[in-house]
């Protein structure tokens, strides 16, 4: 068995960078990511996400919760048209990335 990671054509980074080693959701969300989203990329889905936790409260044992963040999580990655939800976050003075 080969050492070398399971490479993906990254669909949010538009590169060949290493992938999941499985998928992150038991749903056809989770195996699109596994199969067009980069290990690196899925790192910044989960700090991003948390912008999203902090500024609607989202309750992720919800149906509500997890559906709202399934919706943001697609338009992220580009599987779907739209518009992320607005966040709270107010990058740090000086640290100016976005």
């Amino acid at each position: 068995m080969s050492d070398a990671p399971r490479m993906v054509m990254c669909k949010k980074l538009g590169k060949e960078l290493p992938g999941l080693s499985r998928p992150p959701y038991k749903n056809e969300l989770g195996k699109r990511i596994y199969e067009e989203i980069s290990k690196e990329a899925w790192g910044m889905w989960l700090k991003d996400s948390v912008k999203y936790i902090n500024t609607y409260g989202v309750d992720l044992s919800s149906p509500d919760g997890q559906k709202f963040m399934f919706e943001q999580c697609k338009v992220y990655f580009g599987f779907e048209e739209g518009e992320l939800a607005k966040t709270a976050f107010v990058p740090a003075a000086g640290d100016a990335k976005e």
